[in-house]
């Protein structure tokens, strides 16, 4: 602002004997310090107009009671004037208490919680504990079920032979009246022919039509074998050491559990498996001897 508006403000001053009070001690300090309105209008966050009011202790164009005594406050702070000494003239000029009333604190009443919400918290803790251990836990490798099919020496199907012919499936005697069988003589039970086993290069020229497959284990691996005709030459798990010779009507399909236990002759020539990353894993395979 100019000049003239900074001298009308000096002719405004508080008559002698009474000293300045309110906004006036905080214009006489800023006046002092010369600052200008315009610069504690920025600070305030408001026009210069209700600065000036400030200043004049017009209080009731800033709103509530709230708002001035605010605006003093941060007035005093900028001006290095005590907040107290001004909050004191303000009250006496607004006629109020030389204090703020004391606003009673009211005793909080105590609430009874009910056990009912933390029993369902709880409740829910322990089911998601257990959901979590249940699908996390460690399987016990013994406690696990080998899929794997069990084969005994009577399952091994020679060339030639059908699985049929090898397998007996006991009759379903559930539902069936328990009647003792008669004495009767024991008859000696049929000898199933295994697979033959042989030497490299020891096995008879193969028929016309057929192919020779000779299979050699370094180590385990379940071994199922058929040929062309959907007869099954193998089925059993092979023994490191072990070599087994197959012939039949080609191409046969063969599944190895454990292909890199295993080394195969076609037709009197060696016979490469196909390259994998995991020897280990099950690999099935179609063999021609062309």
């Amino acid at each position: 602002m100019s000049d003239d508006v900074e001298n009308k403000q000096d002719e405004t001053a508080p008559e002698e004997g009474h000293g300045p009070m309110g906004g006036e001690r905080l214009a006489e300090a800023r006046r002092e310090q010369q600052i200008s309105v315009y610069e504690i209008a920025k600070e305030l966050h408001l026009d210069e107009p209700k600065v000036r009011a400030l200043e004049r202790n017009e209080f009731d164009v800033l709103g509530a009671p709230v708002f001035a005594k605010g605006h003093l406050k941060t007035y005093a702070q900028l001006v290095h004037i005590d907040v107290a000494d001004v909050l004191s003239d303000y009250y006496q000029l607004t006629r109020a208490a030389a204090v703020p009333p004391v606003i009673p604190i009211r005793a909080r009443v105590r609430r009874e919680l009910s056990p009912g919400p933390w029993i369902a918290a709880l409740v829910v803790v322990i089911v998601v504990a257990t959901l979590y251990w249940w699908f996390t836990r460690p399987l016990d490798p013994e406690a696990q079920v080998d899929e794997s099919p069990i084969v005994e020496d009577s399952m091994i199907v020679a060339p030639g032979e059908t699985a049929a012919d090898a397998v007996t499936t006991p009759p379903d005697t559930s539902d069936a009246e328990v009647i003792e069988p008669p004495v009767q003589e024991p008859v000696a039970e049929p000898v199933t022919e295994p697979v033959v086993e042989s030497e490299p290069g020891s096995s008879p020229p193969v028929e016309d039509g057929q192919m020779r497959v000779l299979v050699t284990y370094s180590g385990d691996c379940w071994t199922e074998i058929s040929d062309a005709r959907g007869r099954r030459l193998l089925f059993a798990l092979g023994k490191d050491g072990r070599t087994v010779e197959l012939s039949g009507v080609e191409p046969f399909n063969v599944l190895f559990g454990n292909p890199g236990n295993v080394s195969l002759r076609v037709n009197g020539e060696d016979y490469a498996l196909p390259a994998t990353n995991r020897p280990d894993r099950p690999m099935r395979l179609t063999i021609s001897g062309s």
